[in-house]
């Protein structure tokens, strides 16, 4: 049975809920105890293999923990979904932001992908077919930032969380460039405005709506792309 690690999204179960249906083991990654075995709990209610994984993706400790526990519950991993993130609290205004609110996001958003991915690596070189999806969005696109339209498309100045995802989708691609050549695909995939406590649940997606891009990116066949960023209709600019 393929193998999968979700890390959890505050509020967002869809993407471990979208594999699980599709008949796959999943690990539910979160620092939160109580939430984790909350998500795990009604998971498994609805039919999926699930289990949890403590994670605190800001931690070499337990990013190295969470891989030998996978390594013991499945001793692989296909698919790795990057799923953690902060938008950090305002002010964002480049002029008003505290300089460490930007620390603490790219801690989180874009250092905690590379511990977490590195950590997995072996993991996943075990699998057949490995995926890895990073879970970014559409604000981190320069194109749009940069673009006549930025104040419709690429949502309120936030200089942490928005920058953030710019340098995931940057990292996306090294990683992208660094494993061609080998059976890994990697993407970035926008999930677009879903409502979580993230947001305030001022968004206006569901989390069954947002989780479809990743789910997708998990299940690519071999001869699928790699190094690009993609939403529900399509390649998203970087």
């Amino acid at each position: 049975m393929p193998s999968g690690l979700g890390q959890r999204g505050r509020g967002r179960p869809g993407i471990a809920a979208g594999l699980g249906a599709l008949g796959w083991r999943v690990g539910v990654g979160a620092r939160d105890d109580q939430r984790r075995r909350a998500a795990v709990e009604r998971l498994r209610a609805a039919g999926v293999d699930a289990f949890g994984v403590p994670l605190d993706v800001t931690d070499d400790a337990s990013a190295t923990a969470a891989a030998q526990l996978i390594e013991e519950q499945a001793g692989r991993l296909d698919v790795l979904v990057n799923n953690a993130a902060i938008a950090g609290g305002m002010p964002q205004e480049p002029t008003r932001v505290d300089p460490a609110t930007i620390r603490t996001v790219v801690e989180t958003n874009v250092i905690g992908v590379i511990r977490v991915t590195n950590t997995m690596m072996p993991l996943l070189r075990r699998s057949a077919s490995p995926r890895i999806v990073n879970m970014s969005s559409s604000v981190g696109s320069l194109t749009r930032q940069a673009g006549p339209a930025a104040e419709q498309t690429a949502g309120p100045v936030a200089v942490a969380y928005a920058p953030s995802k710019t340098f995931l989708n940057a990292v996306t691609l090294q990683y992208a460039r660094e494993l061609s050549g080998t059976n890994i695909l990697i993407n970035a995939g926008c999930p677009g405005y879903v409502a979580t406590d993230l947001n305030g649940f001022r968004g206006v997606r569901t989390p069954e709506q947002g989780a479809a891009i990743a789910v997708k990116l998990a299940t690519l066949p071999d001869d699928g792309p790699t190094g690009q960023f993609f939403n529900d209709t399509g390649v998203v600019p970087w």
